[in-house]
C-alpha cells in the first residue's frame, strides 16, 4: 500500500514518520524524493524554500514501491497514491510550533491560514484521493503512529474527513 502522509508544516509528519519507520514501515521523504526525481523547479528566495513541480510529482511512476510505504511531506498528497493520511493541528498550536523553529511571521501565518482553510484536504479530495484525518493537536506522536497503524490496517471509521473544524478558532482572530 502506497500512502501519503501529508499535512501543513508543524503537524508532526516527520516525528511520526520516524516512529513508523522504527515500526517497520518504509518512509520516503518527499522533498528529497522530488529532488532525486527531477521535480525541483528552483528556489523561492522570498520563502527560503524549494519550488517543487507538483505536476511532476503527480506524474511519477511509483511501481518500485510495492511494499507498505509512507511518502512523508506537505506535498505528498500530489504523488500518484490513492490514500492520504492527513495530519491536522490547531492553527494556534501551529503558530507556536513554527515560531519556535524561527520561521518568519509571514510564513507562520501563511501556514496557519492554510490549515484553517483545509487547503491540503481540499487539494487531496479534488484529486480523487481517499483521505483520512488525524487531529494531532493534543495527541502524543506515539498515539498518532498508533492511529496511522489503525488506518493502514483498514480501521478507518474514526478518521473520515470532515470532523476537523477550526472555524471557531478562526473567528477568534477577528
Amino acid at each position: 500500500m502506497l500512502t501519503a502522509l501529508s499535512g501543513t508544516p508543524g503537524t508532526g509528519k516527520s516525528t511520526v514518520a520516524s516512529i513508523m519507520e522504527e515500526r517497520g514501515v518504509r518512509i520516503v521523504e518527499v522533498s528529497a524524493f522530488a529532488s532525486e526525481m527531477g521535480c525541483i523547479e528552483g528556489m523561492d528566495s522570498e520563502r527560503g524554500s524549494l519550488e517543487v513541480d507538483t505536476d511532476c510529482l503527480g506524474n511519477l511512476y511509483l511501481d518500485g514501491y510495492r511494499t507498505p510505504t509512507l511518502f512523508e511531506g506537505h506535498l505528498a498528497h500530489f504523488l500518484p497514491v490513492e490514500t492520504v493520511i492527513l495530519l491536522r493541528t490547531s492553527p494556534a498550536v501551529l503558530e507556536t510550533r513554527l515560531a519556535s523553529r524561527g520561521w518568519p511571521l509571514q510564513k507562520v501565518r501563511e501556514n496557519m491560514e492554510a490549515e484553517a482553510c483545509d487547503v491540503i484536504l481540499i487539494e487531496a479530495t479534488e484529486m480523487g484521493k481517499t483521505v483520512y484525518e488525524i487531529d494531532t493537536t493534543s495527541k502524543s506522536p506515539q498515539s498518532v503512529a498508533d492511529d496511522i497503524e489503525r488506518i493502514l490496517s483498514g480501521d478507518v471509521e474514526d478518521f473520515l474527513p470532515g470532523r476537523t473544524d477550526w472555524s471557531e478558532e478562526v473567528l477568534s482572530w477577528y
